[in-house]
């Protein structure tokens, strides 16, 4: 058997950019290794805070971005993602730049979800921090217009440790933090058709907003899963 070269490392085929933060990541974020039943590469982009790309519009990390992303490919991964939803911003520049596959941003599945609820059936974005998730973030990633959005509460253990990038989070309050906003989404749109998740530290409490609300939840983890089963 002949076999080929061209890489520097083989048997990840996904690269990961990850926001600089340093709160808990469990099983689920996709910050943890573990979530994922395919090898996975990181690559931390200094000085990309979850205050600074969340609540400012990530001003002037795009050329981060883009290097760290270059890295990954040279070393060999076949698609490229990042950690953070509101990170759709860069979508259009980073697959210029660096010629592979690339999916920024968990709401770039928001179109297909739709397409497949009955009518009348929105589906419905929950996000970190809907104050700052704006329309052009929802135009990066092709979000259908009129897609109803909601935020979890500012007070809630989840919110409070990412965009403060606390080093503590108690899974307890940060699940019931997340039921109560879905439930709140619910009755605010009662025709709901099914939830995504803006934010990839969301996905350990989907089967708790599942079970709560009865919809479909969709997120970074069923959106990388996919694109991985794409690829050759």
């Amino acid at each position: 058997m002949i076999v080929k070269g061209g890489k520097a490392v083989y048997g990840a085929r996904v690269g990961i950019l990850m926001l600089d933060a340093r709160f808990p990541r469990i099983i689920g974020d996709m910050g943890n290794a573990e979530t994922w039943p395919f090898p996975v590469r990181y690559k931390v982009v200094r000085g990309a805070h979850p205050d600074l790309v969340v609540r400012q519009g990530a001003p002037g990390l795009l050329e981060a971005f883009i290097a760290a992303g270059r890295e990954l490919v040279e070393d060999g991964v076949e698609l490229i993602t990042t950690n953070c939803g509101f990170l759709s911003l860069f979508q259009a520049e980073l697959s210029q730049a660096l010629q592979v596959p690339v999916a920024t941003s968990a709401l770039m599945q928001a179109r297909a979800i739709q397409a497949i609820l009955p009518p009348g059936k929105p589906l419905g974005i929950l996000t970190i921090s809907a104050a700052t998730l704006t329309a052009e973030h929802l135009r990066a990633a092709d979000v259908p217009d009129g897609t109803p959005v909601r935020g979890i509460s500012e007070e809630s253990e989840l919110y409070r440790v990412i965009l403060n990038n606390e080093l503590s989070l108690d899974t307890v309050k940060a699940e019931a933090g997340m039921v109560e906003a879905a439930l709140a989404f619910q009755c605010d749109v009662p025709d709901l058709g099914a939830i995504l998740f803006e934010c990839t530290n969301m996905p350990p409490y989907t089967k708790a907003v599942r079970e709560a609300t009865g919809l479909p939840v969709y997120s970074m983890e069923t959106y990388l899963h996919w694109l991985v089963r794409a690829l050759p």
